[in-house]
Parts: structure tokens; C-alpha cells; sequence
């Protein structure tokens, strides 16, 4: 494992656990979201999203933790890890709502906002109606990969405590 990406429904604590991940292996971490927003809360083009996660990819070894489907193949081709938090919707709406107003070190910004955002609950509570079919395609199109899929919280906690 040196090249891993971290993939999961928003709110499944892809951040979290990458942190844990990388203190754990000592690999550099990159949050898709600090290489996506601008600081003001803003998106980059999608060109400046390359032009800065090519570097990333061409390197030998990272933990990169992130959704964005336009991305999701290219970085699935770079890894040699994939880890998958396919956890059920209740349990990423929760950790949606437990992040209000708390730091976001993954962010460009410092804090999470306090109120709701109603079209990221959207999001989240469509994710595995409208995203996760895509991911589980996608995976099954890498069959070379280690594929690590958590269902739960626990069984990402243990596989850490192994790590």
C-alpha cells in the first residue's frame, strides 16, 4: 500500500480516516477538497485541478482522499489501494451533522459552517441511489486494485489498529 485513494459518501469520515491512515504509514496526505475549493468557498476550473493533482499521481507514494467522480478514474488508475467507506446513508448523514461548525483541516477554510446545507443533504442521502452504483462499476473495472470496503465505523477502526 502506497498509493491509496480514500473514496466514500460525504459525511463517511474519508478525512478522518485518512488522517488516521497517514499517521499510521507516514505516507503524504492530499485532500481532494483543499486541491478543489478556493479559499473564499469557490471551485477551481477543472484544469487547475489536474494541473494540480497530476503531480500528485505521477509521484511513488500517497493517501489521497476524495470523491469527485471527474477525477475518481484517473486517480483509481494511479493507486494500488483503494479503500471504500460504503457505509449506510443514516450513519454519513450523522457525521455530516456531528462536523457543523467544527474544524476542517481538509478544507481551504477553518471551520465548518453551522447551518444545514440542504442540496449537500441531497447529496448525501442520494449517494447510494444516484453514486455508489458508479463506484462499484468503477471497481469492478479494476479488478488489479486491493479493494478494502468498509461497511461500518468499527471495521475501519480495526483495520487502523492492524495498520
Amino acid at each position: 500500500m502506497e498509493r491509496i485513494i480514500v473514496i466514500g459518501c460525504p459525511g463517511s469520515g474519508k478525512s478522518v480516516f485518512s488522517r488516521k491512515l497517514h499517521q499510521a504509514t507516514g505516507l503524504p496526505l492530499y485532500h481532494l477538497d483543499q486541491l478543489r475549493w478556493n479559499s473564499d468557498r469557490t471551485f477551481v476550473p477543472r484544469e487547475t485541478l489536474l494541473e494540480r493533482l497530476n503531480p500528485i499521481l505521477a509521484s511513488e507514494c500517497w493517501i489521497i482522499d476524495g470523491n469527485y467522480g471527474s477525477t475518481m478514474e484517473l486517480r483509481m488508475q494511479a493507486c494500488d489501494t483503494v479503500i471504500f467507506l460504503d457505509y449506510p446513508t443514516e450513519v454519513c448523514v450523522e457525521g455530516y451533522l456531528s462536523r457543523r461548525g467544527k474544524e476542517r483541516p481538509d478544507m481551504p477554510w477553518t471551520e465548518a459552517p453551522d447551518e444545514i446545507d440542504e442540496e449537500f443533504m441531497g447529496l448525501i442521502r442520494n449517494y447510494n441511489r444516484d453514486n455508489r452504483p458508479k463506484v462499484l462499476a468503477l471497481l469492478e473495472q479494476y479488478p488489479e486494485k486491493r479493494q478494502i470496503i468498509f461497511k461500518c465505523r468499527e471495521e475501519a477502526a480495526r483495520f487502523l489498529d492492524v495498520t
